[in-house]
């Protein structure tokens, strides 16, 4: 790929190594984010803005010292200038780093999508939900409930070069639409949320929130104890991307995570449910398309500066409901004679078969809890990863099939790895946006999950 003459991601990247005269190469990532968003309250438009950000990173290379320096913003030739100075200058000041490899040698050219820098071509992808949010407003108001929510767009589009020639470049499109729906009284709400780029069937989305808070169904009190639960795909999503971000094999071996084993061992091989779930990453997803190489803009426990460009595949993480992968960079992979597993930007659960839909599961329910999301999931004790949250947006008694109350939203701690362990049915796996970090990892696909003895520990506050 030859760099743009408009000053464009490509060009900066390309040039910033260009200029880079650090002893032991460069890489530099250029980012470029064209974003719309859109937010309503109380069935009627409250704001919306459209953005275009941009990022350059560089990483010299001195030997096997590397100094990172980024800036937003300005892309100008004095710009890159100075900050391949000061990258070069951190690396000849800086100790070896421990996740130093060779750069990443070109493999052909890598292009996936094409650039769009406008902002307003964001907008009108985003535009593309206004005709059915108009739809779910006017149903709204004659049934008197209340929507609020909000809706994004993003195109971002990144460039990858190197100092051995590397050239790749992706354009990713994320859309993200949240709602909630909520009875003038306050007294109930629901929500629904969805990850696509197209932003189908919100008036659908509206609907069916607003059926569910139609259900003619008691108040009751929830006593403390544990439950059977239902916990719908985004509630997976959400437990599910907390379990993704604990698979670095560095903290693995260090002692420092759930799934470290004893004496700098790791659980690789280890059961974790008798479940056959199957948790994996595939940049070729159908519908969850990400980024099919390694683009790193900082070097962490997961992730390397060096690893930039490297090419990604499908990896299993979880198989028949076995450990087989953690994340490695290549510096971890080869210190311990192990294929390089790097982290891939999306996210997907499956059972053993097709499985059935949440309302099939619900009849099929003697007595449990049906949970609509949960919400401020937080790190408590990383070596079981235990987690403390709380459920929202309505929790409901299930009794012989159907649903008979609705109870308090409340407090629970868990382990998403220990919930695996006590998985009792898995549903059809479909589209899932995780309502808490739906912003950040919003390309996931996940099935309802039953859970035995969901433990309640208190009415959330």
């Amino acid at each position: 790929m030859t760099a743009a003459a408009d000053g464009g991601p490509a060009w900066a990247a390309a040039h910033a190594v260009e200029l880079c005269a650090a002893e032991g190469g460069c890489v530099a990532v250029a980012d470029e984010l064209s974003a719309a968003h859109f937010r309503w309250a109380a069935n009627a438009p409250t704001t919306s803005g459209a953005t275009i950000g941009r990022r350059l990173t560089v990483a010299a290379i001195a030997g096997s010292a590397t100094g990172v320096a980024a800036r937003h913003g300005d892309w100008s030739e004095e710009s890159v200038a100075e900050l391949v100075a000061a990258a070069t200058s951190l690396a000849r000041e800086a100790p070896p780093a421990p996740d130093a490899q060779p750069l990443v040698l070109p493999r052909g050219t890598v292009r996936r999508g094409s650039a769009e820098r406008s902002a307003a071509r964001a907008w009108d992808r985003l535009g593309a939900l206004l005709p059915g949010l108009n739809i779910a407003f006017e149903r709204a108001r004659r049934r008197e409930n209340l929507l609020s929510g909000y809706a994004e767009h993003q195109l971002r589009t990144s460039c990858v070069a190197s100092s051995t020639g590397l050239r790749l470049h992706h354009v990713q499109p994320t859309g993200v639409f949240d709602l909630t729906s909520m009875r003038p009284d306050q007294q109930a709400s629901a929500w629904a949320g969805s990850a696509s780029p197209d932003f189908a069937g919100p008036a659908a989305m509206a609907e069916a929130l607003d059926e569910r808070l139609s259900r003619p169904v008691r108040r009751a009190t929830l006593p403390h104890g544990p439950y059977e639960v239902l916990i719908p795909p985004s509630g997976v999503a959400d437990l599910m991307l907390h379990l993704y971000e604990a698979l670095s094999a560095q903290d693995a071996y260090s002692g420092q995570s759930v799934f470290s084993g004893p004496d700098g061992t790791t659980r690789l091989g280890e059961r974790l449910t008798d479940f056959p779930l199957t948790l994996y990453s595939d940049p070729d997803e159908p519908g969850l398309q990400c980024a099919p190489f390694v683009i790193a803009r900082g070097s962490t426990a997961a992730a390397s500066v060096f690893d930039n460009g490297f090419p990604l595949a499908r990896t299993d993480w979880i198989t028949d409901g076995a450990l087989t992968a953690l994340a490695h960079t290549r510096a971890s992979a080869a210190a311990r004679g192990l294929r390089c597993t790097p982290e891939i930007g999306n996210l997907v659960l499956r059972g053993p078969d097709r499985g059935r839909g949440l309302d099939e599961m619900i009849a099929d329910t003697e007595r449990g809890l049906l949970l609509t999301s949960l919400w401020y999931l937080r790190d408590v004790d990383p070596r079981s990863l235990l987690l403390t949250g709380v459920t929202r947006d309505g929790v409901y008694l299930v009794e012989r099939g159907k649903v008979t109350a609705a109870v308090p939203d409340f407090r629970f701690n868990e382990s998403p790895v220990a919930l695996l362990g006590r998985v009792a049915e898995v549903g059809r796996t479909e589209p899932a946006l995780p309502r808490e970090w739906g912003d950040c990892f919003a390309r996931m696909s996940m099935p309802a999950l039953r859970i035995r003895d969901f433990a309640v520990v208190s009415a959330a506050s």
